[in-house]
């Protein structure tokens, strides 16, 4: 307009005030008029630039410029595999978010549209809504009723609607290309980063997944949490910390040279797993296959170093996608091997062997007459299949898993000896392994009657967890000692720092004869039943559970829960492997069908780690006398 007017100066500056006597419609009359609109134009202005600068200078300002305050959501720390293989990991994506009431302007003032503008804005939530329809997906017309639905029922204008939670960057730049390109505004960007596992059901349980707070949206926080597993646990140091933004907008959207204040975000905390993710995808097949075949609810694999105490592989089955956990019964989502108590059959025989034998009760040579049943507190107890009076060894007892002849010999033992070596073997409390919903199991203390100690000998009248009684057997095979399990090898922060991780306890629980003792008892379990735990090349030493399933509301004995486990080599222990079946409805036996499962993964595992053949003879054992 400036530049107009010295033009329009010169048009009329005539040397005579005659020269103003013009006709109606004559060029010098429109350039008078023409003169005289711009003058009350510029006076107008100038009265309004006077009254906004001078008169109304506080006001003005606060309507202008008002704070606005953008979280800025920390990236979450990745879980990877003992060997870097991604298991959980955030990749960046933001919320779309949209002001109607700017859409409604596109961004102009009101009283400072031309029609071309109103013409624009008007067609623009129709526009916008095909662009988000095109790259987003979802529906036009709910796209359309949330940009157009400007004020609440009291009257209330709305200024904020979510229309795309967590669209990959890709897309996001996609879109907003494109609505830039249309000469669009009113939609805003908030950092929402996805959380990702490129690996789907593999250590499902134990990596966990993430789920919506409505509380932490409430409190104006990044609503995504740790749902189960690790992500739970860990939830506070993955996390990290959120930052924010605090930046000058006006009522048409953020100001570009306003001031805006930046608290950079604190990086979430990343973790390496013990877990190796090819042992893991063999167990969770093999596993798979076992339950399937056997018609059990469920089932429970673990894979551990026996002188480390690291967990290299935790299957359950059935399991779930931690990228689609909604599509998942609640009883999936968890982590049987830590969460699942029950009574543990015959595989408790070893550690009531390890405390006979450390107590100098028993050799693996002493002579015990088994009777075709025995009475304990008024029932009878029998062995899994029907014989007369037999001689056997201690050795043979174990091989042959006779309920009966493990009750003759336990009896040796005070009931305060028995349940202390169970505590020391880690029973009756958490492991301490770091995942949540663990449960302590149980163990009666020393005044229990002497029926319940009979059945203790033998597995049953006490409870455990899948990891409780692996670390158990794991401490045979250490040469006696207990290494508390371990699934978290290491943490490091976002610039490299290393951060303490949780270290293994270990105790001596019995001494290193005693576990050479009964390792070679292990052994001829599998020598007594060929075929169920041999491994080419390699001395195998294991034992089988087929107990009773306690049903936890009746308090009744209802199904079978059937187990097996396997160490390996005899020679040098060095790697454990336990599956366990929940209600199986065929199979027989843990030998009949656990056994098979663990010979098969650890068959595979021995040679991934580079586990040395055996050199050394089998045990010789004499079973019966």
């Amino acid at each position: 307009m400036t530049r107009a007017t010295p033009s329009v100066r010169r048009a009329v500056r005539l040397p005579a005030k005659s020269a103003w006597r013009v006709t109606v419609g004559s060029p010098q009359r429109r350039t008078s008029i023409l003169f005289a609109v711009v003058v009350v134009i510029a006076l107008i202005l100038g009265l309004r630039c006077v009254y906004i600068q001078g008169l109304d200078v506080a006001g003005n300002a606060n309507a202008a410029l008002m704070p606005s305050t953008q979280p800025l959501p920390a990236t979450r720390g990745t879980i990877t595999d003992r060997n870097g293989e991604v298991l959980a990991d955030s990749v960046p994506a933001v919320d779309i978010t949209a002001d109607p009431t700017i859409v409604a302007t596109n961004g102009l003032a009101d009283d400072s549209m031309s029609l071309a503008d109103r013409l624009k804005a008007d067609a623009g939530p129709g526009i916008i809504s095909g662009v988000l329809a095109a790259y987003l997906g979802g529906d036009y017309q709910t796209y359309y009723d949330d940009l157009t639905t400007t004020k609440t029922e009291s009257g209330t204008a709305i200024k904020y609607v979510l229309l795309a939670p967590s669209v990959v960057t890709y897309t996001n730049q996609q879109l907003t290309d494109h609505l830039n390109a249309l000469g669009y505004v009113g939609l805003f960007r908030e950092q929402a980063p996805v959380r990702d596992y490129p690996n789907g059901t593999l250590a499902a349980n134990v990596v966990g997944f993430m789920t919506y707070s409505d509380a932490l949206e409430a409190a104006g926080q990044y609503p995504w949490t740790g749902g189960e597993g690790l992500e739970y646990a860990l939830n506070s140091t993955l996390a990290g910390t959120d930052g924010q933004e605090i930046y000058e907008t006006s009522p048409y959207g953020e100001i570009p040279t306003g001031t805006s204040v930046v608290k950079a975000p604190t990086e979430g905390v990343s973790y390496q797993l013990t877990i190796d993710l090819g042992l893991q995808y063999m167990q969770d097949q093999r596993l798979a296959a076992v339950v399937k075949q056997t018609g059990a609810r469920s089932g429970t694999a673990i894979t551990m170093n026996v002188k480390t105490g690291e967990v290299l592989a935790m299957s359950t089955y059935p399991t779930f996608d931690p990228n689609a956990p909604g599509d998942s019964t609640a009883a999936n989502l968890g982590n049987r091997a830590v969460r699942d108590a029950y009574e543990p059959g015959s595989v408790e025989k070893v550690l009531t062997f390890a405390a006979m034998v450390d107590q100098g009760l028993i050799t693996p040579e002493t002579r015990v007459i088994v009777p075709s049943q025995i009475d304990s507190g008024g029932t009878w107890i029998g062995d899994s299949w029907a014989h007369d009076t037999l001689h056997l060894t201690a050795a043979g007892v174990i091989a042959h898993s006779s309920n009966i002849g493990t009750v003759v010999l336990a009896r040796q033992l005070p009931k305060a000896t028995l349940v202390d070596y169970l505590h020391q073997f880690g029973l009756g409390s958490p492991t301490g392994i770091g995942l949540p919903g663990e449960a302590s199991g149980s163990v009666p203390d020393a005044s229990m009657s002497d029926q319940t100690r009979d059945q203790i000998a033998f597995g049953q009248g006490l409870s455990v967890t899948a990891i409780q009684e692996a670390a158990a057997v794991a401490a045979v095979a250490n040469g006696g000692v207990y290494v508390s399990p371990t699934i978290i090898k290491s943490a490091t922060t976002a610039d490299g720092q290393a951060v303490a991780v949780p270290a293994p306890t270990t105790r001596r629980v019995v001494s290193e004869d005693t576990a050479k003792t009964v390792l070679a008892m292990m052994q001829g379990v599998v020598q007594l039943n060929r075929g169920s735990f041999d491994i080419d090349g390699y001395l195998t030493a294991g034992k089988s559970g087929t107990a009773q399933a306690a049903d936890p509301t009746t308090g009744q004995y209802n199904g079978w829960v059937y187990s097996y486990v396997g160490v390996a080599p005899a020679d040098n222990p060095t790697l454990l492997t336990y599956v366990v079946l929940d209600h199986p409805t065929s199979g027989g036996s843990g030998t009949a069908v656990a056994a098979p499962a663990v010979r098969d993964i650890m068959a595979v595992a021995l040679p991934r780690y580079g586990v040395p053949t055996s050199t050394a003879k089998p045990a010789d054992l004499d079973f019966e006398w």
